[in-house]
């Protein structure tokens, strides 16, 4: 028997949970979730199918409404809909074993189902309605639901023939897909093939997956690199990798990194102060984490597009979580490679080659007592912050009036906590 898979995805569901506080039903009102604070240009997190009815697309911003539209505006609240989120996977583990569901996103996971047919004597458009229709009963959140033989079919028969399908349950296995999927266009409605890798098809006459299934294979490889082997049996339909292989993976290199698009544009000396702020926030989860890093990364964004990015990283030949250490690393690379007479938007910092604390590098000119006390402050600063909140301490740089750490400490993924 195939093994079956369900993508669950929870519809337009920032708006779907504000109209559920609100008892409210999004497919009959006008509702977008953004913060108006910051103009009519702010991108609306989500709109309500309402919004979608009369043309307006996801992601827009404020000013792309038509005028004539009325709607009600509800500002982020990031923390509830972690709750919400929370709370509709303890139902799913109500039906499914943890192991067999791998979480996507806030609004989004896959369910491997295979078992559980057997089990609940029923088969998997009457399971999916089942957990659509307890999601919605609970929560007044509507779910679309994509079934395929493998995790790349059951996502593509969620973004592509759900939203067509009067139950919104899409189902795919190797012969649908190859029947209704293979000229089915444009490329970027398919999982994995974003504009960038849809124009790079485009200069080889690829429009179609039957194109790009039965091209010379050598041409995807030498496009692509390795990653073209997934291109081509995505394009075929086939997708090794189960949950159970996703959750297993264990990477040969890790790595954490952190960005922020700035308020405004900031001059060189004001978005340095912000790097110092980010490089600190970085060393604080090294620290918390146990681990140190052998490499730092740097990417820095001007304002619109005046200037390409500029971005470096650097080798650190040691490994170390120390804040001063890590500091100059950051503030000498951003000296090498960022203009400064262009106004800078956006910063983006990485650590490189994390690795266990234990293998902190240490040679004869290791000042221990130096290094030890500086981790101990840290260790405190992290202690007072997870008791009282990450404003319950700060330091003089964070209340300057281009720092950015006070506001970003009120925020979760760049949006409104509450």
């Amino acid at each position: 028997m195939d093994r079956l898979y369900l993508c669950i995805d929870l519809k337009t569901f920032y708006a779907s949970v504000e109209c559920a506080e609100r008892k409210l039903d999004p497919f009959t009102t006008n509702l977008v979730v953004a913060n108006p604070s910051r103009g009519k240009g702010a991108i609306c997190l989500a709109i309500t199918p309402a919004l979608k009815a009369l043309g307006i697309k996801n992601r827009c911003r404020l000013f792309e409404i038509p005028s004539d539209v009325n709607y009600i505006t509800a500002m982020p609240r990031m923390k509830l809909y972690m709750q919400y989120s929370t709370n509709i996977y303890k139902l799913y583990l109500k039906y499914f074993a943890k192991e067999d569901i791998l979480v996507y996103s806030i609004d989004e996971c896959f369910i491997e189902v295979t078992p559980y047919l057997k089990l609940y004597n029923i088969d998997h458009i009457c399971l999916a309605k089942m957990i659509m229709d307890d999601v919605y009963n609970i929560f007044r959140i509507s779910a679309q639901v994509g079934i395929g033989t493998n995790l790349f079919l059951a996502k593509v028969a969620l973004d592509v023939t759900a939203k067509h399908s009067p139950n919104q349950i899409g189902f795919l296995d190797l012969e649908l897909f190859k029947h209704t999927m293979w000229y089915h266009t444009p490329l970027t409605d398919i999982w994995g093939i974003g504009k960038g890798i849809s124009k790079r098809l485009h200069k080889h006459r690829i429009y179609s997956l039957y194109r790009l299934a039965h091209i010379d294979e050598e041409i995807i490889f030498k496009e692509f690199g390795i990653n073209g082997r997934i291109l081509i049996d995505h394009a075929r339909g086939i997708e090794p990798c189960s949950i159970l292989d996703v959750k297993s993976y264990v990477p040969k290199a890790n790595s954490f990194s952190s960005q922020q698009i700035l308020f405004e544009d900031y001059e060189y000396n004001d978005a340095l102060l912000v790097l110092k702020e980010m490089v600190e926030l970085g060393v604080q989860r090294l620290i918390k984490n146990r681990v140190v890093c052998g490499g730092v990364s740097l990417y820095v964004g001007y304002s619109k597009d005046i200037h390409k990015a500029s971005k470096g990283s650097f080798k650190l030949y040691e490994f170390t979580n120390s804040h001063f250490k890590l500091n100059e690393y950051f503030i000498g690379l951003f000296h090498k490679i960022v203009k400064n007479d262009i106004p800078i938007r956006k910063i983006g910092i990485g650590f490189i080659n994390i690795v266990d604390q234990s293998y902190k590098t240490i040679n004869l000119f290791t000042d221990f007592s130096k290094e030890q006390k500086e981790e101990n402050l840290q260790k405190s600063i992290l202690k007072i912050k997870e008791k009282y909140g990450k404003n319950a301490i700060l330091k003089g740089m964070n209340l300057q009036s281009k720092a950015t750490t006070t506001k970003r400490n009120e925020l979760i993924g760049g949006h409104n906590a509450n």
